[in-house]
């Protein structure tokens, strides 16, 4: 068995760290905790975390990085490292900062700990992942602009009627089990579907696919 991930949880309410920890399943070992910037900072210097699931509003921040979680993303770097927000926010101007200052996704507190586990294994893969309605906010600031319109049509032609909708649903961040919920279909058949529109496309990752389809207006 691989070793486990190692994590650090960041959010300023104990309650639900210690909640957050025990949901977790046994794919992630949590190293440490903290609950300002400040701490935040210390701990993953000193632990060199694979992911830190991170709350965007934190004490300790200051000027422009006053909710908090882009100081502990600024204050750590240069790390390899990746940061994972997870907030009961899912306002658009939340969601935006922290990914500018380097976030690799954004989920929100709503989402079960077998759910978070995958997200962190996502992550920490390269991967990027945002809770589904969350993905939009991210693909209007960087760069979709309303009223172009795709100039891919040779390259879907590549891809089936099914695989264009699930290029499209795992695109805009659903799960794999969202997506064969969506669809009725099994989630291995979802992964299938899945490598076979990374190979057709010429593609490495759901962070790579998200990006074509956003520059060709596939969402």
């Amino acid at each position: 068995m691989a070793d486990p991930l190692r994590v650090v949880i960041v959010d300023d309410h104990s309650i639900f760290r210690s909640g957050l920890r025990a949901d977790l399943d046994a794919s992630v070992e949590v190293v440490g905790e903290a609950a300002d910037v400040p701490s935040a900072i210390a701990v993953i210097v000193e632990t060199a975390p694979d992911v830190v699931l991170l709350d965007v509003h934190l004490p300790g921040g200051e000027g422009d990085d006053a909710t908090g979680g882009e100081a502990v993303i600024r204050g750590t770097r240069p790390t390899t490292t990746r940061f994972l927000a997870l907030s009961v926010s899912d306002a658009a101007a939340d969601v935006v900062r922290v990914i500018r200052a380097g976030a690799r996704g954004y989920i929100t507190k709503g989402s079960s700990g077998r759910e978070v586990s995958e997200a962190v294994r996502a992550v920490a893969e390269g991967d990027a992942v945002f809770s589904p309605r969350l993905a939009g906010f991210v693909l209007d600031a960087f760069g979709a602009v309303a009223g172009e319109t795709a100039t891919a049509t040779d390259e879907l032609d590549r891809l089936s009627s099914r695989e264009q909708e699930v290029m499209r649903l795992i695109a805009r961040g659903y799960a794999y089990k969202e997506v064969a919920a969506a669809l009725f279909i099994s989630i291995k058949t979802v992964e299938t579907h899945v490598s076979s529109v990374l190979r057709k496309l010429q593609l490495s990752s759901r962070h790579e696919l998200t990006a074509w389809a956003s520059e060709r207006r596939l969402l």
